[in-house]
């Protein structure tokens, strides 16, 4: 008889939504071969998520939690709002958070692993893992939209949580894609300067006034997609660079639904 893992166990489990005993009675008989396991629990008329894995999920919601100077953010996937918004997707989402926040990712993912075909045999949906993200910082601050479809994670070296949850807030709001203006891409500014480029000549501007109207833009387009040179929200005679009062910002990501 084939020795069958813990692992490839776990992964007939997560795919089908059955047993451990009963993942474990179909490997052996299908030799190790997950995709026979799969057709034995079939016919049996017990696999379910195996059904439901290949289905799109645009939907979900985002969780977060802080703790002993760290902070989460998970991303629970599934396929609609219904489900996004059931108690138990809420409760497995934000139990998620707090074990990725505590104990780190390989755990978040062992309870996603363990979790997940349970829940999918329950709200009858394909339910994943997407993103997540661990910070730790000495100060921390976090925001998720009352909807749960944004969520923002800030770190910072110093100040007090009142600014970083501001900037959280703000970012949620604002979109930022980059911390700093130096931090925008190459790509994305030779992106907008094609674009430019187009306007310009259309506009008529003499060459020789062109390549200053240029280098203006492109300043322009760094500041207003990175965090700290973006208008504050709540004052927008200030940057947000000028509200965190000489604070730096050592962590920050956002994650958005759809």
């Amino acid at each position: 008889m084939t020795d069958i893992s813990a692992s490839l166990v776990a992964s007939l489990r997560s795919r089908t939504g059955v047993s451990i005993l009963e993942c474990k009675k179909a490997l052996e008989e299908a030799n190790g071969d997950e995709e026979k396991a799969i057709e034995l629990l079939r016919k049996r008329g017990i696999a379910q998520a195996s059904k439901k894995a290949a289905r799109e999920q645009s939907e979900g919601s985002v969780f977060a939690h802080e703790e002993n100077g760290a902070a989460a953010l998970v991303f629970l996937k599934c396929e609609t709002d219904f489900v996004a918004r059931d108690d138990n997707f809420k409760a497995l989402g934000q139990e998620l958070a707090e074990t990725l926040c505590k104990e780190g990712t390989e755990a978040a993912q062992a309870l996603a692993e363990s979790k997940l075909p349970d829940a999918v045999q329950k709200l009858g949906e394909n339910i994943t893992l997407g993103e997540m993200h661990r910070i730790e910082a000495p100060t921390l601050g976090y925001y998720v939209h009352s909807n749960g479809k944004i969520g923002v994670l800030v770190g910072m070296d110093s100040g007090d949580t009142a600014v970083a949850k501001d900037v959280a807030m703000h970012a949620a709001a604002m979109n930022p894609e980059y911390v700093s203006p130096d931090d925008v891409t190459t790509e994305a500014v030779e992106g907008e300067k094609n674009i430019w480029k187009e306007q310009l000549a259309k506009e008529g501007k003499p060459a020789e006034i062109m390549e200053k109207i240029m280098l203006g833009k492109e300043k322009k387009f760094r500041e207003e997609s990175a965090l700290l040179t973006q208008n504050f929200v709540k004052d927008p005679s200030i940057t947000v660079e000028k509200h965190l009062n000489g604070a730096t910002i050592s962590g920050y990501v956002r994650i958005s639904v759809g």
